[in-house]
């Protein structure tokens, strides 16, 4: 069975995205330690999912010059792998391998677990993590905690209802302040 795996950055005060919408704060303090190990972990490929509002910042970043130049291998990885936004309102993607899926999030999802195939990985994307966490079909969330405060955002547990039970799988501590905390449900 495929598994599907969050992989987001969150600040210190719990917010994956700032006031406007904006995630380019998770690219401050980035060093050569912290490009590798991103790299490294995207390296595995699979698929990603992601939500409407995410899949616009994603789309508006990762095929451009600036992304390619700054981490091409990234860039080139998150622009070639299969690509799905969940979406009640998008027509088609611009974006080249996606696909738009509309209709019931877990119950597609649950389809996409046990089909044949790579593992997923959703990105950002807070309400998505949050309709799902409470569905166990997430396998395991893979969170960078940064050395920053926001004030205020939007939360990857959008509109949890349930407590959600986690425990930590592993750990890595940057020079750069940031921390990488591995879990899974409990």
């Amino acid at each position: 069975m495929r598994r599907i795996t969050v992989f987001n950055q969150l600040s210190l005060d719990g917010y994956f995205t700032d006031q406007n919408g904006d995630m380019s704060w998770a690219k401050a303090g980035n060093d050569e330690e912290f490009n590798q190990f991103t790299t490294e972990n995207a390296s595995g490929g699979g698929v990603l999912l992601f939500g409407r509002v995410t899949y616009d910042l994603m789309a508006g970043f990762w095929p451009t010059p600036q992304a390619a130049n700054s981490f091409p291998i990234v860039a080139e990885r998150m622009d070639n792998l299969p690509k799905f936004v969940f979406s009640r309102t998008m027509r088609e993607a611009s974006w080249k391998n996606t696909k738009v899926i509309k209709g019931d999030l877990p119950g597609e999802l649950r389809k996409m677990k046990e089909e044949r195939g790579k593992d997923m990985c959703i990105m950002g994307s807070g309400s998505v993590v949050a309709q799902l966490a409470e569905t166990d079909l997430i396998d395991e969330y893979q969170i960078v905690l940064n050395p920053i405060a926001l004030g205020g955002g939007r939360t990857m547990f959008e509109d949890l209802g349930d407590r959600l039970n986690l425990k930590l799988t592993k750990s890595r501590i940057f020079k750069n302040g940031k921390a990488f905390l591995c879990y899974q449900p409990v």
